[in-house]
């Protein structure tokens, strides 16, 4: 503080406080630059040693210009096959123990990673649902799995194995619909709305994980519901490769939504067996059971259970489903 003439300190005017403050403020500012570009720095390097660290479960099929991972376990006879589809954000590790269980009973379970997901490589956009069912049955005929399928899905998953379905009935002997997310009941206008928040989320995501805070305290950031593979190998599995997927998904996520609307129609699915998995705190009632009678031997299920990811909370449940749905599509 100064002195006046009379030697008493008077205290600083507004205008020095301000530029005070502004000081301060752009030296914190400064630091979190210095910080960011090292966590950045840090990450991109770390990453070329993931090959390594982390490497993928399965194996890579190009399905026209990428290639994506596919995981498979259990013996090829006795068929059909289950694909299992993960959702929104999430990749093939999400379905570890649904696949193992299924294995355990020799059924052949394949889970897989929509491209950019974890192990899977960047594909073209737009990243809307129907492309992700064309390059599913792509990695289906190129990937040396004998089909037809019987089709999992969790949430945003559902979107594309209901796509294919509807565009080649002719690989699909059944499916098992985990709380889908498009059978909400809402609105385009709705759906619409909410678009700005997935993209936001994703985004912030993907900002952490470019920082290295995925990779560096993946163990408070995760999920508790996360499978021991999914924390196992989450720089890659949540990296920043994941993230951009997910943010180019919620991108076309209303138009992957209309496009599976536009197959809803009163006998879709002839008499697949298919079983609709929801969970309690799931869509507005009736729903669900009305997706359930697309079929003639469709089933609805309404699990004991508020989670979301109900293939985790009642996994017994979901092998049930889909050892039910295989058993009818067997001759």
């Amino acid at each position: 503080m100064g002195k006046t003439k009379a030697g008493r300190r008077e205290r600083p005017g507004r205008k020095g406080w301000l530029r005070r403050t502004a000081r301060i403020a752009g030296g914190a500012v400064a630091v979190l630059l210095v910080l960011a570009g090292a966590g950045c720095g840090a990450e991109a390097i770390a990453e070329k040693g993931d090959g390594t660290r982390h490497p993928m479960p399965g194996r890579l099929v190009d399905v026209g210009g990428h290639r994506l991972h596919l995981h498979c376990e259990g013996p090829r006879s006795g068929g059909p096959t289950v694909l299992l589809d993960a959702g929104w954000g999430e990749s093939s590790t999400t379905w570890a123990g649904v696949r193992s269980a299924l294995a355990a009973r020799s059924v052949r379970a394949c889970a897989y990673d929509r491209a950019g997901y974890a192990w899977s490589e960047p594909g073209p956009g737009p990243r809307d649902a129907g492309r992700a069912a064309d390059e599913l049955h792509t990695l289906l005929e190129r990937g040396g799995e004998t089909g037809p399928f019987v089709l999992t899905a969790h949430s945003y998953g559902g979107h594309v194995v209901r796509l294919l379905a509807d565009r080649h009935p002719e690989r699909v002997a059944g499916m098992v619909l985990v709380d889908v997310s498009d059978a909400s009941g809402k609105s385009d206008a709705a759906i619409e709305a909410g678009v700005p928040l997935m993209i936001g989320q994703t985004r912030l995501y993907g900002l952490a994980a470019r920082l290295g805070l995925v990779r560096w305290a993946g163990g408070w950031l995760l999920p508790e519901t996360t499978t021991a593979p999914g924390r196992e190998h989450a720089p890659v599995v949540y990296g920043p490769g994941s993230l951009e997927a997910a943010t180019r998904e919620a991108e076309s996520f209303l138009a992957g939504t209309r496009q599976v609307h536009a197959t809803e129609r009163p006998g879709a699915w002839g008499d697949m067996p298919v079983v609709v998995i929801a969970a309690r705190a799931g869509g507005p009632p009736g729903t669900y059971e009305s997706l359930a009678k697309l079929s003639t031997r469709g089933r609805y299920v309404l699990a004991d259970t508020d989670e979301h990811y109900v293939h985790l909370a009642r996994q017994d449940l979901v092998v049930g489903a889909v050892m039910d749905v295989v058993a009818a599509a067997r001759p």
